[in-house]
């Protein structure tokens, strides 16, 4: 049996090759920042970033230069604003995008997961949609006739995930909100996922319910606690509204954005060396907000 607990270093070395269509998962939580770290200092290149919300992860990639194109439903700095560094990388043409809608983002995830080539849907027909760079079929429904609208499954090398907890096989637990998460997981060819715990496997057992993606889908796990700062973990800890807010103030300025990628990510040598130069004080703020949560999730 493939040994699944690995380092993160090694999953990303692995299973994120430059070129790779990656679904990136958590929805306002559970975002895996960690592997986004990782996949810049590996120097990664011409990927394919794919979800149906994006947040400033995104941002961090293409700013980054690891990114060729951006598949998505929103792309944003959510409760903030614009990604900035995405609007200028559009502007000066240095990516290509595919602009869908958030609905037809899950559609496309769970046709992928479904192993079906496509799902029909009855939005989508309207207004300037059809025209754009998305690629969209009408079909008539078999049954009824009605004229629906075809959207192709998506189905990305990777997905990078992140969870509450997970056992040396792999079984990775999500509690909380989930997003496109697991249908991102289940559509894709691997799946790396970073954990806040690992517990036994007695443990994933005794809450089966709380399992989003079994461990013979996953192709690593790897331990990385506080591995979705500066997003929240159900029970653990909470947002850091102020990264998401200086993150607005930062990204406006492309070189001072790039002197902090250097000096914070590439220069760092693992997640937690990075987390160690956050505010003293911080990361323990955070737990408190959602600390209060953990005796129900274990």
């Amino acid at each position: 049996m493939t040994k699944k607990l690995i380092g993160l270093k090694e999953a990303v070395s692995l299973y994120i090759p430059d070129g790779a269509t990656v679904f990136v998962g958590g929805f306002g939580q559970c975002i895996p920042f960690a592997t986004a770290h990782e996949i810049i200092r590996q120097q990664r290149k011409d990927l394919v970033l794919c979800r149906s919300g994006a947040d400033i992860l995104f941002d961090l990639l293409i700013a980054a230069g690891c990114v060729r194109k951006v598949v998505f439903g929103y792309l944003g700095n959510p409760g903030v604003g614009l990604a900035h560094a995405y609007r200028r990388a559009v502007e000066a043409g240095e990516i290509e995008t595919e602009d869908w809608t958030n609905f037809a983002m899950v559609l496309r995830l769970h046709a992928g997961a479904l192993g079906v080539p496509f799902l029909p849907t009855a939005t989508l027909a309207g207004g300037d949609t059809p025209n754009a760079s998305i690629d969209i079929r009408p079909v008539t429904c078999p049954f009824t006739g009605e004229p629906l609208t075809a959207v192709p499954a998506l189905r990305p090398d990777v997905a990078i995930i992140h969870g509450q907890f997970a056992d040396e096989d792999g079984n990775v637990q999500m509690y909380g909100l989930p997003g496109d998460t697991v249908d991102g997981a289940l559509a894709s060819e691997n799946v790396v996922a970073t954990v806040e715990r690992i517990v036994s496997r007695e443990e994933i057992r005794s809450r089966p319910e709380r399992t989003i993606v079994p461990g013979f889908r996953v192709a690593a796990v790897c331990h990385v606690p506080w591995g979705a700062h500066p997003s929240y973990v159900e029970g653990f800890y909470g947002r850091d509204d102020a990264a998401y807010s200086a993150w607005d103030q930062l990204a406006r300025d492309a070189k001072k954005l790039t002197e902090w990628i250097d000096a914070e990510i590439r220069r760092v040598p693992e997640f937690g060396a990075y987390l160690k130069r956050l505010e003293p004080g911080l990361l323990e703020a955070l737990a408190a907000a959602r600390g209060r949560n953990l005796e129900t999730l274990s």
